[in-house]
């Protein structure tokens, strides 16, 4: 079959080792999942490697193309390929638990995982291809200078590992940038026993000035002053675990004059 042409427009940079894709789709725990969502399949390198568990495979394609490819190449899979903007699907139309899965667009990427927090009740695991930066973004500690947003709200609910990094030479066409997969697992207890609306919104706050300290970036919840006397309103963002963003979070509401 004549191979596409990527997409600028898309973001499209595929992936040409197939032992790689392996690699990733390895990296998935299958048997505990009722769908598997490859995100992005494109030419199939991926998919490849998940032809064993098409009962329950998806593959979510923007790209008419790539979708008029994918329906040539996997005549068995016809069903299973969804001509659809990922983001703007509803998950709960599939079964759960869920598994996300793709060489991700990078321009959607971070869209990818809010959309997966937003889901988090029904999608269990995430591997996926990312922006080397990003990737390494949400699998920060807290005190790294990349610590931020991704890092604290995808780690609350999500044990985050960085499995490896390529080159853009496995890509066609190279990226200018390097990528990494990383590997997500939803936490047994994802109840952060806290208002979870508030602590999105104090984590965002928070970051939006990261070189505050909280006293100062979180000066919009019109604090009293004696709560923003204790010690950690005199640190900078970067510095907070999730658990100490969540003893934030109850500590702002308890005391919240108003927002």
């Amino acid at each position: 079959m004549k191979e596409l042409k990527p997409k600028k427009k898309l973001g499209q940079h595929f992936l040409k080792d197939s032992n790689i894709a392996k690699k990733i789709v390895d990296a998935l725990n299958h048997d505990d999942l009722k769908s598997i969502i490859e995100i992005g399949p494109g030419m199939g390198v991926l998919t490849d490697h998940l032809i064993p568990f098409k009962k329950k495979l998806k593959l979510v394609e923007i790209d008419f193309e790539s979708v008029k490819y994918l329906n040539k190449k996997y005549i068995d899979l016809n069903e299973n390929i969804i001509e659809k903007d990922f983001l703007k699907i509803n998950l709960k139309e599939f079964d759960s638990p869920i598994g996300m899965i793709g060489n991700f667009p990078y321009n959607i990427s971070s869209q990818i995982l809010f959309k997966m927090l937003e889901n988090k009740s029904i999608v269990d695991q995430l591997v996926g291809m990312f922006q080397l930066e990003v990737a390494k973004r949400v699998c920060a500690p807290p005190g790294s200078k990349i610590y931020g947003i991704l890092s604290v709200l995808v780690q609350a609910f999500y044990n985050t590992e960085f499995l490896f990094s390529l080159s853009p030479d496995y890509f066609s066409p190279p990226p200018k940038v390097n990528s990494g997969v990383i590997k997500l697992i939803k936490k047994k207890e994802t109840n952060l026993n806290c208002d979870e609306e508030l602590f999105f919104k104090v984590v965002k706050t928070s970051f939006q000035q990261r070189r505050k300290t909280l006293r100062n970036s979180l000066k919009t919840f019109n604090l009293s002053d004696n709560i923003k006397e204790d010690v950690i309103f005199g640190r900078r963002p970067e510095t907070l675990s999730v658990d100490e963003f969540i003893w934030l979070t109850n500590t702002i509401k308890n005391g919240i004059i108003s927002t």
